[in-house]
């Protein structure tokens, strides 16, 4: 946590405009404020060993970023439109709570995806996206790309 009460700290003087040693002591005492509100001891930390795959899933979601981009700019700036949306049952291989909120997330982050709703029992992502020709299709391209790669990360 030194780096990140460093960070804020700096974060203050340089959001404040005034760099002065009583700004910086000012920003100290809010940095060390905050970070004990919202402090709590980690229960699962990822570990080194997970890295890998943790850069894998920020690529990959890059790489989805930039698709789905370019298919949403196409269905906009198309003249007929090619948009067969649709609201898809996916099941979820994953158990955390962490697992299950960074797919939904990514899934949301993800342009012409929304995360709808997570069924109570955990099991079913709600998932509206724009283009879901085959649903079938759609959930094995989620649960082969964001899910398994972020099952490998947190579980």
């Amino acid at each position: 946590m030194p780096g990140v009460f460093v960070v804020l700290a700096l974060a203050w003087v340089a959001v404040t405009g005034e760099v002065s040693l009583g700004n910086l002591l000012e920003g100290a005492v809010l940095s060390a404020l905050l970070l004990a509100l919202v402090r709590r001891p980690p229960r699962r930390v990822l570990r080194l060993e997970r890295a890998p795959k943790a850069l894998g899933l920020a690529l990959y979601f890059l790489k989805e970023l930039l698709l789905a981009n370019a298919a949403v700019a196409r269905s906009v700036l198309s003249p007929a439109s090619s948009l067969s949306p649709g609201i898809v049952a996916v099941p979820l291989d994953l158990t955390t709570d962490a697992g299950i909120a960074t797919l939904a997330n990514l899934v949301t982050l993800t342009p012409g995806t929304l995360s709808l709703d997570v069924s109570e029992d955990r099991r079913t992502l709600y998932v509206h996206a724009l283009h879901v020709s085959d649903p079938e299709v759609f959930r094995r391209e989620l649960k082969d790309g964001f899910e398994r790669r972020v099952k490998e990360v947190f579980e």
